[in-house]
């Protein structure tokens, strides 16, 4: 049983991108699909589909950047200690070449999308 789902989604990824791997597999979850919806838009990530298997269960196969040499995922917000930060707290990530993404009332949306909405919320990681 993993108990950090997210940090795990994270995990995976930063391991598939440092073994040229072209694809990964994820366990489904409806809020990993939100996560990498942000990374597909902010282009951390080509593309991904949700794949019936066999098992009672989905999966998500994750496909990459080919021309990514690196990718650094930072997660923040964990299940012991949640972080929540106001609208004013939110600030750019290495100067605006990376992506803070949270979990706002409104949906998952990265801190620059959240802080032009006013609103604050859980911040999950940071990507660059």
């Amino acid at each position: 049983m993993n108990t950090d789902p997210i940090a795990d989604l994270l995990t995976r990824i930063r391991n598939a991108v440092r073994a040229n791997q072209k694809n990964t597999v994820i366990p489904y979850s409806k809020h990993k699909i939100a996560l990498l919806e942000v990374m597909k838009k902010h282009n951390f990530v080509n593309d991904f589909k949700v794949v019936k298997n066999s098992k009672s269960f989905n999966e998500i196969e994750v496909k990459f950047n080919s021309d990514l040499n690196e990718l650094n995922l930072k997660r923040i917000s964990k299940p012991g200690q949640r972080i929540y930060i106001k609208k004013e707290d939110i600030r750019p990530v290495l100067h605006g070449y990376g992506i803070s993404i949270l979990s706002t009332s409104q949906g998952v949306m990265t801190g620059d999308e959240a802080f032009k909405a006013g609103m604050g919320g859980e911040y999950v990681c940071e990507l660059w």
